[in-house]
């Protein structure tokens, strides 16, 4: 898979290329469903497959105070691209400047002019450019003259097809990983919700407790589950997948208030050093929620109980 920035000097694919643009958070099983589509298009006309996304959310710039959460953050986007298959993705730089750039200078400059398209896919309610001028009815007066074909593909519901009902979104996703209703998010997902950060260092309260832990910092801009104790896997920076127990909650048995919740990571099978390492921690299975014990002892029991239920979890996959 090619990586294409637009600040970069790069030449035309030669053969055309079958387009489809979005932000794109979180790689979802809709998403896929249209790469797929477009895919196929691609192979019977000899096309190579690009998508089009962005290197921020463009609520982030447009509207900052009500931008979402991200699902994935660009690093993880393009892992999950390149896993679908995709020849060319194209990174937008999307800054003030080109929110204000008007839709068909953007269709002119960039998928006509740097990627060639001979087919766009993009979805029926799909809008871009300046004040949101742009859309599938612009897409198609354009493609007509710049000799490229336009698809508005429906919403994707779970099973894949085409539906009004309950559509896969990633808006969907993260009100579903709010609601602690981590097997539905997952589902549309296709995939456990991953989240990446460092291993920063700990109050070792939980070492204290019998229970090693990895204290992992993830960006405030990457939408986290809800608070509660979930089975997951923990990625060591060797790639290395790790059975683990993982708390995410503010440790209501030992604080009264806490500004933020913190994400610990219990590895069943490694007692090495963590800090100051990347990490990557994948959600599988909520266990429970979080809750504030009358003792310590209460909870040294409770979280045993935990990583038997976590292992037994992860042991069954």
């Amino acid at each position: 898979m090619k990586v294409l920035h637009d600040d970069a000097s790069f030449a035309r694919p030669p053969a055309g290329t079958a387009v489809t643009i979005g932000a794109f958070d979180g790689v979802h099983r809709g998403h896929r469903a249209v790469i797929a589509a477009i895919g196929e298009v691609a192979n019977a006309q000899g096309l190579q497959t690009a998508v089009v996304t962005f290197d921020r959310h463009p609520a982030s710039v447009v509207r900052p105070e009500s931008a979402p959460l991200l699902l994935t953050d660009l690093e993880q986007k393009l892992e999950l691209l390149e896993d679908c298959e995709v020849d060319i993705v194209y990174v937008v730089h999307f800054d003030a400047e080109r929110s204000q750039e008007p839709a068909a200078e953007f269709v002119t400059e960039v998928l006509s002019g740097r990627l060639d398209a001979r087919l766009v896919c993009v979805g029926e309610d799909f809008h871009f450019g300046r004040h949101r001028s742009g859309n599938v009815a612009l897409l198609r007066t354009m493609g007509a003259e710049l000799g490229f074909d336009v698809i508005g593909h429906e919403l994707i519901g779970l099973d894949t097809s085409a539906t009004d009902a309950e559509p896969v979104s990633s808006t969907r996703i993260r009100r579903a990983l709010a609601d602690g209703d981590l097997a539905a998010a997952n589902d549309m997902l296709g995939r456990p919700h991953e989240v990446r950060g460092v291993v920063g260092h700990g109050d070792a309260r939980a070492r204290e407790l019998g229970f090693r832990t990895a204290n992992v910092a993830i960006p405030e801009t990457i939408c986290l589950p809800s608070d509660g104790i979930y089975a997951g896997w923990y990625f060591t920076p060797d790639g290395v997948r790790h059975p683990t127990a993982l708390s995410l909650g503010r440790r209501p048995t030992f604080y009264e208030f806490a500004d933020t919740s913190l994400l610990e990571a219990h590895l069943m099978d490694f007692d090495g050093d963590l800090y100051d390492q990347p990490a990557r921690v994948q959600f599988v299975e909520h266990l429970r929620d979080e809750l504030k014990f009358d003792s310590v002892e209460a909870l040294i029991a409770q979280m045993a109980r935990d990583v038997e239920r976590a292992a037994s979890v992860l042991a069954s996959l």
